[in-house]
């Protein structure tokens, strides 16, 4: 079974027993989260879609770690005026692992 499900403001596809890396959630590690903005809940030719959330349903997840990804370079470039800046980005994120979905 799996779902989609809404957090931090993108959609993640997950199933039961998965590790995803997600926007930054305010939690400490170990902590047990309930996600209940989901989207879809299927598995094979049995899909429920809500609209546009499921009501009752609910994806429990533990929370793995927290970190930051590599760091990305933002670069800004005007031609023929001698303008240019560099800076650089690390984004926070929550790993969390998929312990339960619930229709």
């Amino acid at each position: 079974m799996y779902a989609v499900f809404k957090t931090g403001g993108k959609q993640y596809r997950a199933a039961t027993g998965d590790v995803l890396k997600v926007e930054k959630i305010e939690a400490e590690k170990g902590a047990t989260v309930e996600l209940d903005q989901v989207l879809m809940v299927g598995e094979g030719e049995d899909v429920k879609v809500g609209a546009p959330y499921l009501k009752g349903g609910k994806v429990t997840a533990t929370i793995v770690d927290h970190g930051r990804h590599k760091k990305i370079k933002v670069i800004k470039f005007k031609r023929r005026k001698n303008y240019r800046k560099q800076m650089g980005h690390r984004q926070y994120f929550t790993q969390i692992e998929i312990t339960g979905i619930d229709a």
